[in-house]
């Protein structure tokens, strides 16, 4: 049986920066238990990412991206290996500082056989950061059509 993963990162409590945390919740709701489907609040972590990959074969990723000179609201649909950064290799690395682009990158490294071939990154631009916990309209109708996206990938992979 196929295992797809749906990972939401962001900060709740910093406005648009929480609009995977909006995506996964929506994703959750609709598609209640599902034993092919995990899905992974993933706040503003990183590292961690490495540990949730292996034994799924699709990753699915939504996250907030600031600074696109694109319209707030705007949706890209990346994949992975377009947006990942080239892993450090200083054994030092500060793994609070990293990011999931990087993690990825890492995950490559260390999982190699293991690492899931289907990876796609769900981004929304967004420019609000601020101290607060509501989502701008734009952007929370931006996460809306990507939960349909996403409900449509997962029909597609046929886990659902």
């Amino acid at each position: 049986m196929k295992q797809v993963a749906v990972m939401g990162f962001g900060n709740p409590v910093r406005s648009d920066d929480g609009i995977g945390m909006y995506v996964i919740e929506e994703i959750k709701n609709k598609i209640g238990e599902n034993n092919s489907v995990s899905v992974f609040d993933m706040g503003t972590s990183g590292f961690e990412v490495l540990f949730e990959l292996k034994g799924h074969e699709k990753i699915i990723l939504v996250d907030a991206v600031i600074n696109t000179d694109e319209p707030v609201g705007s949706l890209f649909k990346v994949p992975a290996n377009e947006v990942m950064r080239a892993p450090q290799d200083d054994p030092l690395v500060f793994l609070h500082g990293m990011k999931w682009d990087q993690a990825l990158s890492y995950a490559k490294k260390i999982l190699q056989d293991d690492y899931p071939e289907e990876i796609q990154v769900y981004l929304i631009a967004i420019e609000n950061t601020r101290l607060e916990v509501e989502l701008s309209d734009k952007v929370k109708a931006a996460g809306d059509e990507v939960v349909d996206l996403i409900l449509d990938e997962l029909k597609g992979a046929e886990v659902l």
